[in-house]
């Protein structure tokens, strides 16, 4: 835990804390809906790494674009997509962001600039890549924030953007949420150079390395790169060492870790370590925290009711947006 002040404004450190809150307590109910069978599918939960999202996402501006990858409930959550519309698409109910065709892996909401949810490990570095190369085709000043996990930057995908958007000086920044675990592999066992900076750097792209499980740390760090970013029009890489508390998805049987070293990983916690430093600077007492976390709950619980209330698409229209080929002569 570190121990350097929040030198934020009360409001704003509170809001960080808010939103950690909120990403949480929207997984923790997610998993109990899957449990119950209401939510089917994948399930691939962010308890552990929500400091990322929150600094990340509160150093952007709102016309910035967003891609990001299986495990994006709270990106999209902070990006502005209403947690009724992402319970609902969870749940595969037409009033879903996705109108329920694409289910948890899958959170999509243009009018918010959030590009995905994508599924497949890597494929959203090249859609972030597009992205920027077509910001700066039309002479914008926005940035395309691409998040992914370490595993990523093992696939030929990923070097090719990389490079691309070396070479062409794209406004991308580049977010590597390393866990340590590709799925249920150890970064040591799937990848010789471990050091991620080191491997994008050799593309010629700025990069660092940030404690993932401190909230100021990936803010600050996030707007010196973006700042960096916009000032170059080049990208920008941070990889930010954090650590998913729960299996990489409601299927995994999690053999491949040690209980210990989840548990020691538990102890930095970004919500209660965090938390605890408003605390000490009189920032927040405990009453304001059982505050934040009941309004925390309380929009999760309306979300889950408008998700209940909400309605399966019509099998009928079932074929919409699907293509078919014109009928032959």
């Amino acid at each position: 835990m570190t121990n350097t002040p929040v030198s934020y404004p009360p409001e704003f450190a509170r809001q960080l804390l808010r939103d950690m809150l909120r990403i949480r307590r929207l997984e923790e109910r997610a998993a109990e809906l899957y449990g119950e069978a209401k939510i089917r599918g994948f399930l691939h939960l962010y308890i552990g790494e929500e400091a990322v999202a929150v600094g990340v996402l509160h150093a952007l501006n709102a016309d910035d674009a967003v891609v990001a990858t299986y495990r994006e409930h709270g990106h999209a959550l902070l990006c502005g997509v209403p947690m009724g519309a992402i319970m609902a698409e969870m749940y595969g109910k037409q009033e879903g962001c996705s109108r329920g065709r694409g289910g948890s892996m899958h959170l999509f909401d243009a009018g918010t600039r959030f590009f995905g949810g994508n599924a497949i490990v890597a494929g959203g570095i090249p859609l972030a890549v597009g992205l920027a190369l077509a910001e700066r085709m039309q002479g914008g000043r926005r940035v395309t924030a691409c998040f992914f996990g370490e595993g990523a930057l093992a696939e030929g995908a990923a070097a090719e953007a990389l490079n691309l958007a070396a070479l062409w000086q794209l406004p991308v920044l580049f977010c590597c949420e390393n866990n340590y675990y590709a799925m249920g592999t150890a970064l040591a066992r799937s990848q010789a150079q471990t050091d991620l900076c080191a491997k994008v750097q050799a593309f010629k792209v700025p990069a660092r390395s940030v404690d993932g499980m401190d909230v100021v740390a990936v803010h600050e760090a996030t707007r010196a790169a973006v700042e960096a970013v916009r000032a170059s029009g080049g990208p920008q890489f941070l990889e930010f060492r954090t650590y998913r508390f729960r299996a990489h998805s409601m299927f995994d049987p999690e053999l491949y870790r040690d209980k210990a070293e989840v548990e020691a990983w538990k102890t930095r916690g970004p919500i209660h370590t965090y938390s605890a430093r408003l605390k000490a600077q009189e920032l927040l007492d405990e009453a304001g925290f059982l505050a934040l976390e009941a309004e925390a709950v309380a929009e999760v619980e309306a979300a889950v009711a408008f998700a209940e209330a909400g309605t399966l698409e019509p099998v009928e229209t079932l074929m919409n947006d699907v293509y078919t080929p014109e009928p032959q002569p």
